[in-house]
């Protein structure tokens, strides 16, 4: 191989890695996280706006509009999910803008699950009803995806740090509390803001 052919090669190496390093910095600024600090400690979820753009980006105008801070995690179930987004510390529930287009069957079919981590959309039994509310899965829940039972649940994100937090709430005792006959932290845990991590 002469000078001009190893130049020529050198030279096509160092463009692809220049492309593929550019491809992943486009890819981790398109992944925007999320932290939230609530009364028990916090936690960041990471976004996945190339799967679920309509949810993240409905998630993310709620953040911005501060509509999660003084909001509580009012349904807790140890071996299922911990749901928040929707009630305040009275537990009246809080105004929201029209329901986001369901991407249930969209964020699966590019490998979004509802397991362990994974964040979701709360929602009524029309899937096109969900707002604000969402839930973090804390065990492996595929029944909660798109198949034979339903449409789903769409996953938008993923816990990146602070599950421990997450699991601490996962085991706080629960009751009835509010409008809700059960599942209520008896010690409220509060969201005290969700902030978009620069």
């Amino acid at each position: 191989m002469n000078f001009k052919t190893l130049s020529s090669l050198t030279r096509t190496t160092m463009a692809a890695v220049m492309l593929f390093s550019a491809a992943s910095l486009a890819l981790a600024q398109a992944a925007p996280k999320v932290k939230f600090a609530t009364s028990a400690g916090d936690f960041v979820v990471e976004l996945s706006p190339d799967k679920a753009p309509k949810t993240v980006e409905n998630f993310l105008q709620y953040v911005k509009d501060k509509h999660y801070d003084g909001t509580v995690f009012h349904r807790v179930i140890a071996n299922f999910m911990i749901q928040g987004g929707g009630f305040d510390a009275s537990y009246q529930q809080k105004p929201t803008r029209p329901p986001v287009v369901h991407e249930g069957r969209q964020a699966f079919d590019k490998g979004l699950r509802n397991v362990v981590g994974t964040l979701a959309m709360a929602r009524t039994n029309d899937p096109q009803s969900a707002t604000a509310q969402f839930f973090v899965n804390v065990k492996d829940n595929a029944f909660l995806d798109p198949g034979a039972q339903g449409p789903g649940y769409t996953v938008f994100g993923k816990v990146v740090s602070g599950m421990d937090v997450v699991n601490n709430i996962k085991a706080t005792p629960t009751g009835p509390g509010g409008p809700f006959g059960s599942d209520v932290p008896k010690t409220p845990v509060l969201i005290n803001s969700a902030t978009l991590v620069k």
